[in-house]
């Protein structure tokens, strides 16, 4: 490895060994300088191009489209870069964790600290200071970077009184706020030049969490390189954006697939982007209309409830709509190509590869497939053995490429790392012509409306409730939204399974963990399915879930 910029060596120094890394290959589109700083590379190279009056992002303010140009941006998160290193004294491979919705100042201050040198932990804004902690405590995290509105689950992370304290967190900096020690304020005085920290292409500088089957958040390790190069792969040779491109949608900057979709992939071209903080159907097919967007990122659920809606839209400008977090079913592909003409775009990626690495470009779709694999990556279908099995015969997906699973001082690398190929955890069937059908996952992730939900996770949140004895969590097959989240609840004595207390069963959840894991339908049981030993039967449970 090329000699780290970071003075605080913790991210390098909690890789997992090499002998557990997945094969990286070289790909002509990623072959990069051993040092470079990938915020400059998505802000200040940009605007070096002669692209600095270019808008790159475009919001809502007041009910009116607003922009800001890349020469503003990079002033912005220059200025930001220096209240990091000079007011808050944070170091070259320090972890901030970021926490704001998809706005200017969660975008820019995400570059931000990219450009000094720290290692940025994006989270969902949903997140509950039992989730924050968990982040907090696995990534030694020691300072905050947070939206006022969002601040109070994170202070709770901060207050020796609380149950989810972290005794190490030092501050909860704010931002978007009027306050004379939030970032805004401090920004406002500081110089518009900044001379980014000299970092290694293969420096951290990204931790992504998702959530395990265990309920056990897992940390997604990225360096600068994997940055640009989920910039330079899949966009490149699927969605092929240009300058002049406008994109949209729904998912977090804490999503990987946010994070590419809705700031890296338009940036790494010149492109613009707009940020919206919340989206229903019908107030993204208005951004659509209003800002004259042509790329959309959104999941399946969400192009199911917007095409019964686009007749009401102007949406002429939209050419490229793309689809991932979620299984794609084709009834839903086809009512987006019946209401608007577009043939949709849809990708299977992960956290651990940063992002997509199968998908096909609209003129190359076939039905019921979500695509070849991108090129730049490999990937087979496999059995219990590791050897390929014959086209046709269902199997574990097996990846290799530019990107892979580099798990935060995590056991679990060597389940997702084997022989040096990363196993995302799906069950594939591949054709004669290379394309890739999705079956299943291999595990019991709950996958609702893009979103990855623990069922034991869930499981753990319900116990907490005093009427509760015991429980088990499944993922419902629902037309709407892939999956929906099912809890079968055994009570205490002295408590009756009604429907107030499936609703206030639902209520304690979302106020535990983040809201959308709770579960949308509750049955009571008088006892759970056990094996002789003891165990659940989460596969009787899946099979009542599905009669039901």
């Amino acid at each position: 490895m090329e000699k780290s910029a970071h003075v605080d060596t913790f991210a390098r120094d909690h890789l997992p060994p090499p002998d557990e890394w997945p094969e990286i290959l070289d790909s002509p589109d990623t072959r990069y300088p051993a040092r470079f700083n990938c915020a400059v590379e998505l802000v200040d190279a940009v605007a070096a191009r002669g692209m600095g009056e270019r808008i790159a992002l475009r919001w809502r303010q007041d009910g009116k489209p607003a922009s800001m140009t890349y020469d503003a941006l990079r002033r912005l998160t220059n200025r930001i870069a220096h209240v990091l290193t000079d007011d808050l004294k944070l170091q070259p491979g320090n972890r901030v964790l970021l926490r704001g919705p998809n706005n200017v100042m969660m975008a820019a201050t995400w570059l931000a600290a990219i450009k000094a040198g720290l290692v940025t932990v994006p989270t969902m804004p949903l997140l509950r200071a039992k989730e924050l902690k968990q982040a907090i405590s696995k990534a030694e995290i020691h300072t905050v970077l947070c939206d006022a509105r969002l601040k109070d689950e994170a202070l709770a992370c901060k207050d020796p009184g609380n149950e989810h304290y972290c005794p190490d967190l030092e501050k909860v900096v704010l931002f978007n706020d009027a306050a004379p020690d939030a970032i805004d304020a401090l920004a406002a005085g500081k110089p518009d030049d900044y001379a980014a920290c000299d970092t290694a292409g293969d420096d951290v500088c990204l931790i992504a969490f998702t959530s395990g089957t265990t309920g056990a958040p897992k940390g997604c390790m990225h360096f600068h390189r994997d940055v640009l190069a989920m910039c330079d792969l899949f966009p490149r040779h699927v969605i092929k954006p240009r300058p002049d491109d406008i994109f949209c949608g729904t998912p977090p900057l804490a999503f990987t697939f946010g994070l590419g979709g809705l700031l890296c992939f338009p940036l790494r071209v010149g492109a613009s982007t707009v940020l919206s903080e919340k989206l229903t159907p019908d107030l993204l097919l208005a951004e659509i209309q209003d800002f004259r967007a042509n790329i959309v990122f959104t999941a399946p659920t969400f192009y199911r409830q917007m095409a019964a809606l686009a007749g009401k839209y102007d949406i002429g400008s939209l050419k490229k709509s793309v689809s991932a977090g979620e299984a794609l079913p084709d009834a839903t592909r086809q009512l987006w190509k019946q209401a608007t003409g577009i043939e949709m775009i849809d990708g299977i990626g992960g956290t651990e590869m940063i992002h997509v690495f199968v998908s096909s470009p609209p003129d190359q779709v076939r039905q019921g497939a979500i695509g070849k694999v991108v090129p730049g990556y490999v990937a087979q279908v496999v059995g219990d053995d590791m050897q390929p099995v014959p086209n046709g015969t269902p199997g574990r997906l097996a990846v290799k490429g530019p990107t892979g699973c580099r798990y935060l001082a995590d056991e679990r690398q060597r389940k997702f790392v084997q022989q040096g190929w990363n196993l995302p955890g799906d069950t594939f069937v591949q054709d004669d012509d290379g394309y890739f059908f999705y079956q299943a996952r291999n595990d019991d992730m709950i996958v609702s409306a893009g979103y990855n939900i623990s069922g034991p996770e869930v499981e753990d949140a319900l116990m907490r409730h005093e009427a509760v004895a015991e429980c088990g969590v499944i993922g419902k097959p629902d037309p709407e939204r892939g999956q929906v989240v099912k809890a079968f609840v055994v009570l205490k004595p002295g408590f009756e399974g009604t429907p107030e207390m499936a609703v206030r069963l639902q209520d304690f959840v979302k106020a535990t963990v983040a809201p959308y894991k709770y579960p949308r339908e509750i049955e009571f049981m008088a006892a759970l399915p056990r094996t002789e030993t003891g165990k659940l039967q989460r596969y009787a449970l899946r099979q009542r879930g599905v009669a039901r």
